[in-house]
């Protein structure tokens, strides 16, 4: 390629490409050649460059308009007195979305957020459907009291780092492109610590039980987590804390079931209440009671549903379905008189066949 293609030709566009298009053009060259991902490859690295020239002119309109009407004449020398690190930085931004930072996109100067704690929580269903406020003990790195997090023992403070100089990264030139990653020896943070904290070691902090009061929301389920901003680990030479998660289980209830929304519980009523029908009362989750019909010739494992009646949503909007399952209760042990007038109701209703009926 000694000779200069034409830069749309390069970019494989028209002359009329919209800005869009020419920088669409120029990530799919860029992914393709970059030279971490063509090592030792020679023509890619030069495409890369050429691709990157035809962008660096396409993508600015004042030295479009002049390439477009002199051609190369027009811009030569517009990317004369800049280096290749220069060119890198100009479009630092454009790889950092390309290769996800690992062609040296801007980091943040200074210490990152401090790390997430992620703890589990049991709850009684009852809870869980009501909502509750529970104290949560969390166990995790903590700033130090003795040096006050900077790890530097009392009396002495962090120096500037001198492989950085202070700034927290440092950076490396690998052919046409400026890497950039957090310096190894302050770990991006820009100073060091040369007299060690005696009670942290110069780590900064210790560990330390701290306990937080988490609101559940009512209606909150098992396998749901729930995000408590700011109360994680402590951030390192004050950055922000991380976030408390707290994962969510539900103790097995002995009179109800959960299915999401809805709430299943069994109720028993006797033979002769299913048949005649009867009016239960059901006490709830949140303490209130409720009355059930159960229409006559309910039959056993028969279900009543009531809308409205169900675990909340835990944004207020609705509640689930009440499911009763009917459970008939056949008495094991009978006098001779139930026996009798059980004999009797067979008879009336004839729905024993001959022979089979019970004996008084």
């Amino acid at each position: 390629m000694a000779e200069k293609r034409d830069y749309y030709e390069v970019l494989g566009l028209a002359e009329g490409a919209s800005s869009e298009e020419i920088r669409k053009a120029y990530k799919q060259l860029a992914l393709k050649y970059h030279p971490d991902r063509n090592q030792g490859d020679a023509d890619a690295e030069a495409r890369f460059k050429e691709a990157t020239e035809a962008y660096q002119v396409l993508s600015d309109d004042e030295k479009r308009a002049r390439y477009d009407q002199f051609g190369h004449d027009g811009v030569d020398g517009s990317l004369g007195g800049h280096s290749a690190a220069d060119i890198f930085s100009h479009f630092q931004d454009l790889f950092g979305e390309l290769f996800g930072g690992f062609a040296g996109g801007r980091s943040q100067r200074g210490p990152r957020r401090g790390a997430d704690v992620r703890v589990q929580e049991r709850l009684t269903l009852k809870e869980a459907v009501n909502g509750t406020k529970r104290e949560v003990v969390v166990r995790a790195p903590a700033p130090c009291d003795a040096c006050a997090g900077s790890g530097a023992e009392k009396g002495t403070s962090r120096k500037q780092c001198g492989t950085c100089g202070g700034a927290g990264q440092v950076s490396t030139s690998r052919g046409f492109v400026m890497f950039t990653q957090p310096c190894p020896r302050c770990r991006g943070v820009g100073t060091v610590v040369e007299t060690p904290c005696a009670t942290c070691r110069g780590a900064g902090e210790t560990d330390k039980t701290k306990r937080v009061i988490v609101s559940f929301p009512a209606g909150i389920d098992g396998n749901q987590r729930l995000r408590v901003p700011g109360q994680g680990i402590a951030g390192p030479g004050g950055a922000p804390a991380g976030d408390l998660y707290v994962d969510v289980e539900l103790e097995p209830d002995p009179r109800w079931q959960r299915d999401q929304l809805d709430l299943i519980t069994h109720v028993g009523v006797s033979y002769s209440a299913a048949a005649l029908g009867v009016e239960l009362e059901l006490e709830l989750l949140d303490g209130s009671t409720f009355e059930v019909d159960v229409p006559a010739g309910t039959q056993p494992g028969a279900v009543l549903s009531f809308k409205g009646k169900g675990a909340p949503r835990v944004d207020g909007r609705g509640r689930g379905q009440l499911h009763v399952v009917i459970d008939v209760r056949v008495p094991k042990k009978l006098s001779a008189r139930a026996k009798q007038l059980l004999a009797e109701l067979d008879a009336e209703l004839a729905d024993a066949p001959a022979g089979k009926r019970a004996a008084p």
